[in-house]
């Protein structure tokens, strides 16, 4: 290997180090929330709640995680007068003079915008989703979902339930957000399937995660996908 392509395949080394470096964590990550959530689970199969909680209960609902959050829902921006104003002014005493004005024109309400509120208590159960602040509580219903959106970097969501016209969420910290994702999803699963079932599909997920770790670049690896990339790309007689 001459220098140059020896120089850029040190270059595309370290680049596709980093990159596994940052996969690496994530899937680490992964294993280690999904490991919490079988712990969760395996609890729920005996009936006892994963963490301590002052939650007011309905029969049979176990919590499975909890968390600190920031809650937020649908407000408006404060509304505008589009046109112009006009006015007349009325002398008073020592020159001074006392404005009358009158606005004309079109009242132009202010844009929906998910207002930021308190942060609190975040609970996820087998049937719902909680928040409790200060100023604020609210509940979300695994019965009434209707779905959830979410930031790319799974920090921050909206959730969406038939109850309710406005869409409000919660607001976490990114590596918070990560593991509520998943609790999330295993805990919608569990209102529709159950916890034995649920328990049964996430040790499933937890061997799949094994069997899919990341492993490290090399620079017979980098050569090898450089050598397929060509073969794909090269034009065909």
């Amino acid at each position: 290997m001459g220098f140059w392509s020896d120089f850029k395949a040190k270059r595309a080394l370290k680049s596709a180090t980093k990159q596994y470096q940052l996969e690496y964590a994530d899937w680490q990550r992964d294993v280690e929330i999904f490991k919490d959530i079988e712990a969760a689970f395996e609890l729920a199969v005996k009936g006892e709640d994963s963490v301590p909680n002052n939650t007011v209960q309905k029969d049979g609902e176990i919590i499975l995680w909890q968390g600190q959050g920031q809650f937020h829902e649908t407000g408006r921006t404060p509304g505008r007068y589009q046109g112009s104003s006009q006015g007349f002014s009325i002398p008073l005493v020592g020159g001074i003079r006392y404005r009358v004005g009158a606005q004309r024109g079109t009242f132009v309400p202010g844009e929906e915008v998910q207002a930021y509120k308190e942060v609190g208590q975040v609970l996820l159960t087998t049937e719902r989703l909680l928040f409790n602040g200060q100023m604020n509580t609210k509940e979300w219903a695994f019965a009434k979902w209707n779905g959830a959106s979410t930031t790319a970097d799974e920090s921050d969501y909206i959730f969406h339930v038939s109850n309710r016209q406005k869409t409000s969420g919660i607001l976490f910290g990114p590596r918070q957000g990560r593991e509520f994702n998943r609790f999330l999803a295993q805990a919608i699963n569990c209102a529709e399937e159950g916890v034995d079932v649920v328990l049964k599909s996430v040790r499933t997920q937890l061997k799949e995660l094994a069997e899919d770790e990341p492993k490290p670049p090399t620079l017979a690896s980098i050569e090898s996908a450089r050598v397929a990339k060509l073969e794909i790309e090269a034009p065909k007689n």
